[in-house]
């Protein structure tokens, strides 16, 4: 063998283990390496957390009433009016201005009662309570809208992705971070 000859050879298995070596590579079919995101839209749940809210409230009591008729204050308004009616007049005058007193006295003495009644009031304080709602939002993750190529895809993820997502070398998405 000549030396033109072994260089041929030395050549043609070089060149041989480079085309191998490239297709080995995937370097001319590789496609892309990363999908591109087009939206990621949150999605969101509405929680309502009931919870109490409570506050101290004063109230104003009437006592109860012995009296309903008034009839004490009444009976003492004519006795006294009666005895101040008597001191005016002479003769039936005196008998007139007596009645009058006792009529006058007696209304009086009824309105004061009731005024009395009326006042004779006493306070408590007391909790009122009621529910109340806190309104709160669960993020449950993204609707992802993405492009690889010319092709469109949605996916629903737990994170943002950003703007693009790796993909693996047969061309799918690596949603886990693991990269093969």
């Amino acid at each position: 063998m000549n030396k033109s000859m072994l260089a041929g050879i030395g050549i043609g298995v070089a060149a041989a283990l480079g085309v191998a070596a490239v297709a080995g590579m995937n370097v001319f079919d590789r496609g892309p390496q990363y999908a591109q995101v087009l939206a990621a839209t949150p999605i969101k749940e509405s929680i309502k957390q009931p919870r109490q809210e409570c506050r101290n409230v004063t109230l104003t009591h009437r006592r109860a009433v012995q009296d309903e008729n008034r009839i004490a204050g009444s009976v003492l308004g004519a006795v006294a009016g009666g005895v101040l009616g008597h001191q005016f007049g002479g003769g039936r005058g005196k008998d007139v201005a007596t009645v009058a007193g006792a009529l006058a006295g007696g209304y009086a003495g009824n309105q004061v009662q009731g005024g009395m009644q009326d006042r004779d009031t006493y306070t408590t304080t007391e909790q009122r309570c009621k529910t109340v709602y806190d309104k709160q939002e669960k993020k449950l993750g993204y609707d992802v809208t993405y492009k690889i190529g010319d092709q469109q895809g949605k996916i629903r993820m737990e994170n943002d992705p950003g703007t693009r997502i790796p993909l693996d070398r047969n061309g799918q998405l690596i949603l886990n971070g693991d990269q093969a």
